[in-house]
């Protein structure tokens, strides 16, 4: 019999499914018993994604809670928002960890999630046992929890470029821009005109100005780190290529410091985290040098005539931002090190 944890993933056949997939198929603690598609279930897995034929052979099963509680421990949802509120409680009363990568659960204040999601918000005593589960700045929670509600990609790339500053109460609260671009596949898998190839290709597209649905989310974690009310100026944009996150960030200093003060304040904030690597000054990521990872880069520039601190911020969407973090996620849930099975290079070029 096998002592690894069994791992049930719903919502298989999109990216994320997939990403999961492709991480924890290498996970040494970690064994995936089924695969899980409400649209498609008895087809092999692999006529989707021939990418995994002969190495993962198994057919989709459908959405039965009891069948899945049997096969499996833990129970990641990698769905479209909505569908969680109503499958995480079930799940959960069954006895399963749940790590949740949509954005059902991730905010507390259910009139927020209602306004900039467009649904019906989840039950307050289901949110209330939802950790949020951004490893880097609220990990401690995580051990040994039930539910994780896993970042969103954004919002990850965001608030990891923010947090030193915001914990310190370094920058003026009511100063901060983010102008984010995004690779497609953040999309999903699913078909539209924005990202139909003659519409993204060779452009450049602003979209959601002012209302993404991420940023209720880095404000909540912002909030949180600087213990007071933040809103932020966030702008998502994408870019014509697969993967990648780069959040550029503005933000006013509150009073001068030295871009190396500010580089040490990085440095030591982040020191002993696996996954978050400080750039020396003058140098600064791009979304390539952490494709496939689970990293996220940062570079800083302060600009000395107008006391603005610049922040780059990149990581993979699909890794760190979503998939990956889920691992790191269930690797901190169950006392393991946050690396086991996402300790790999970027792949690169």
């Amino acid at each position: 019999m096998s002592m690894k944890l069994r791992a049930a993933i719903v919502g298989s056949t999109g990216y994320g499914g997939v990403e999961l997939i492709r991480l924890l198929l290498t996970h040494p603690n970690v064994e995936i018993t089924s695969v899980i598609s409400s649209s498609t279930a008895g087809v092999p897995i692999a006529d989707g994604y021939p990418h995994l034929n002969q190495i993962l052979t198994e057919n989709l099963d459908g959405i039965d809670i009891e069948q899945i509680a049997a096969k499996a421990d833990v129970v990641f949802l990698a769905t479209p928002h909505g569908v969680s509120i109503d499958l995480s409680p079930k799940l959960l009363d069954a006895g399963l960890k749940v790590i949740d990568l949509s954005g059902d659960f991730r905010l507390k204040d259910t009139a927020a999630y209602e306004q900039w999601y467009k649904h019906k918000p989840a039950d307050p005593a289901y949110l209330e046992k939802a950790v949020y589960g951004l490893c880097e700045l609220f990990g401690d929670e995580v051990p040994g929890a039930q539910f994780i509600s896993n970042p969103g990609c954004y919002p990850t790339a965001s608030i990891l470029g923010l947090a030193p500053l915001a914990a310190k109460r370094w920058i003026d609260l009511k100063s901060i821009i983010i102008d984010a671009k995004s690779g497609v596949s953040g999309a999903g898998r699913g078909l539209s005109q924005t990202v139909h190839y003659a519409e993204i290709n060779e452009n450049l597209l602003a979209y959601k100005v002012n209302r993404h649905q991420h940023t209720p989310e880095i404000e909540q974690a912002i909030s949180r780190l600087a213990d007071e009310e933040v809103t932020v100026t966030f702008t998502t944009h994408l870019v014509p290529m697969t993967r990648g996150i780069m959040s550029t960030i503005y933000v006013n200093l509150n009073q001068t410091r030295s871009e190396q003060e500010i580089h040490d304040l990085f440095s030591s904030y982040y020191e002993g985290r696996a996954f978050v690597r400080v750039r020396k000054l003058g140098k600064y990521p791009g979304t390539k040098e952490v494709t496939g990872s689970n990293y996220c880069d940062i570079g800083l520039s302060l600009d000395a005539r107008t006391g603005r601190l610049t922040i780059v911020s990149v990581i993979d969407n699909m890794v760190k931002g979503a998939a990956g973090q889920a691992v790191q996620n269930l690797n901190i849930m169950m006392g393991w090190d946050e690396s086991t099975g996402l300790a790999f290079t970027p792949v690169y070029p």
